[in-house]
């Protein structure tokens, strides 16, 4: 038997986590800062993707705020949404929340928005169903 799963809720939010490994840190033991656009770029991705069903593209990221350092050993969860729809492009949110896992503790970390925009096979901006 097939279950249906609501595309709505679906596409609300995307979420999922990482942990953070050395090799992903800074000379103090936090996350290094390329790392945690990354990890958010991969987050606003999925969720235009998801969106838009078509492929999508970064155009721009901005006011990507760090609130708080993230240390090695830590978990991140990101949480993307779309919140602007336009014609080829969308604006996504992006939080990252990190938790130490001995104690549950959680607090945010990083918040960042970025503008995707959807494209064709040939790489230009095209409309999709809002």
């Amino acid at each position: 038997m097939q279950t249906l799963i609501d595309e709505a809720a679906t596409e609300a939010t995307t979420t999922f986590v990482e942990m953070v490994f050395p090799e992903q840190a800074n000379h103090y033991g936090t996350l290094f800062g390329g790392n945690a656009l990354n990890l958010m770029g991969k987050a606003a991705f999925v969720a235009a993707t998801r969106r838009a069903r078509r492929a999508v593209v970064m155009a721009t990221s901005d006011k990507v705020e760090f609130h708080v350092p993230v240390k090695v050993g830590e978990l991140v969860e990101l949480s993307a949404r779309v919140v602007r729809v336009g014609r080829a492009s969308m604006t996504v949110n992006v939080d990252m929340v990190a938790e130490k896992l001995l104690s549950g503790e959680r607090r945010l970390a990083v918040r960042g928005s970025f503008e995707m925009v959807a494209v064709d096979e040939a790489g230009r901006p095209t409309a999709f169903r809002p």
